[in-house]
């Protein structure tokens, strides 16, 4: 995928219900769901008494190991790795959060984005309430501890239809696990059997890694309520129609998962075949931008008879590029992360599949570096239609004067990026390949947001000040288009 640091995964959550080394199983499958955030990680725990909650910046498997996971005793779980959507990138945004009020001691994690929450807090803000960080998570937890329900279910139950957006939550108290997703069902939420009890995640593979059977998804405005051997299921607000993200098949989940009651290398596989069938090439072989497009590339050698061959190399010793602050480590990622077989390539016409192109900038020195070992005519084939809409529901995107596709051509997108021709699967190929295709958000593609939103924002709309006096909105000027 083009700019990989500016398609950003949103978060992964998972929760663990009354099981003994609940921190232990959250930790390992939290170490499945890295790919959806790698800036920081953190666990709270129940014991059925009291939460404790370990949280860094950094990667999963560099903050739970042995020592601290033994550490975290208790039946129940959640974990929660970032990439920050709305708020900063800092400790002090990490999840999950905690909090104490009347009811007890609650802590919550969230996957996803509030399109309102700047509205909300500076609601809040005005009668009195004190923000500790700048995440819309604690925009939730204010909310919470506002309502005068008796239960923590209760008071999420009550705030939730004043939310908008998208949002998989995981709430935890000190004998109970909650998680509910939004009406849309924007983000996805799973529900698992382990044992004699449940567990929920992200996606299905966190599963897999701890030995638990993927039950069903979590249903979009559904509320689920797990205690010891018990699920409990509520509707929250009323009902909206169904608008995933379609963007899980197409990159963000790992091709191993179920997500959205479909598998997602099957969404893929066939969203390459299509691709195939809509924009074949006269090639001598075809190849992935490894790893999101390589199921795609299967399905597009398998459609046009075209024989697949590993061209490009990936350094998997190296995070995803977009983490890197360092804009000379940026400028350098594609050879830090990839490197052309000159053997293969060499003298032939090759055809480069790839999940999606973004800025572009990334798949120039792509294609530079497959020309420079060789290639006689490189053909791009993208997985998916242009981008020309950032996204508003939980992944950090460009501003949209920034995305290519917003304001050029594919014959002028082919010319900037120096390849012999250039090929989008069309949008009606993507919803055939992921089936129910009524069901998805395809906003990124067409600039038709189902939920609409005051403040155009980014992942920094709650800026902070750089005393940290203070800390205030930052709207964004609507781009008109």
């Amino acid at each position: 995928m083009d700019a990989k640091r500016h398609w950003r995964e949103e978060c992964g959550v998972v929760g663990i219900a009354a099981v003994t080394g609940a921190a232990e199983l959250a930790s390992l499958a939290l170490h499945a769901l890295q790919h959806r955030g790698q800036e920081s990680a953190g666990i709270t725990v129940a014991d059925g008494h009291r939460l404790r909650t370990h949280k860094r910046m950094g990667l999963v498997a560099d903050i739970f190991d042995e020592s601290v996971t033994r550490d975290l005793t208790g039946g129940y779980a959640i974990g929660h790795v970032r990439y920050s959507t709305t708020g900063s990138s800092n400790l002090l945004n990490a999840q999950p959060l905690q909090v104490a009020s009347h009811r007890g001691t609650v802590s919550l994690a969230h996957n996803g984005n509030l399109v309102n929450a700047p509205e909300l807090r500076r609601d809040m803000e005005r009668g009195g309430s004190i923000f500790a960080t700048t995440s819309d998570t604690e925009v939730i937890l204010h909310m919470l501890a506002r309502s005068t329900a008796p239960l923590w279910e209760d008071a999420l139950a009550e705030i939730l239809p004043r939310i908008q957006g998208a949002y998989s939550l995981v709430m935890l108290t000190r004998d109970k696990l909650v998680a509910v997703r939004d009406p849309h069902g924007f983000r996805p939420l799973c529900l698992g059997r382990f044992h004699d009890s449940y567990v929920v995640a992200s996606e299905s593979c966190a599963f897999d890694i701890i030995g638990a059977a993927y039950l069903r998804d979590i249903a979009p405005g559904e509320m689920v309520m797990l205690g010891e051997g018990e699920l409990v299921s509520r509707r929250i607000g009323p009902e909206a129609p169904e608008k995933r993200c379609v963007f899980e098949h197409v990159y963000f989940s790992r091709p191993d998962s179920r997500v959205f009651g479909t598998n997602v290398e099957h969404a893929r596989r066939r969203s390459g075949e299509i691709l195939g069938r809509e924009a074949p090439a006269e090639a001598d072989l075809v190849c992935a931008v490894p790893d999101s497009s390589n199921t795609a590339a299967l399905g597009y050698a398998r459609a046009t008879g075209l024989p697949f061959e590993l061209a490009l190399i990936r350094n998997h010793y190296v995070g995803r590029t977009f983490i890197s602050p360092a804009q000379k480590v940026r400028d350098m990622s594609v050879r830090i992360k990839f490197n052309p077989v000159a053997e293969v390539l060499n003298g032939r016409r090759v055809v480069v599949v790839d999940d999606s192109i973004v800025r572009g900038t990334t798949m120039r020195k792509l294609v530079k570096l497959i020309r420079a070992a060789g290639a006689r005519e490189v053909h791009l084939r993208i997985a998916s239609p242009p981008v020309t809409h950032p996204c508003f529901y939980g992944i950090d995107t460009p501003v949209r004067n920034e995305l290519i596709a917003a304001s050029h051509g594919v014959a002028e997108i082919a010319t900037y990026l120096r390849v012999d021709s250039l090929a989008y699967l069309s949008l009606p190929g993507l919803l055939e390949a992921t089936g129910e295709g009524d069901r998805y958000c395809d906003a990124c593609f067409t600039g038709h947001y189902p939920v609409s939103f005051a403040e155009m924002q980014d992942k920094l709309v709650f800026d902070a000040h750089a005393d940290g006096t203070e800390i205030k909105v930052r709207p964004l000027k609507p781009d008109n288009h």
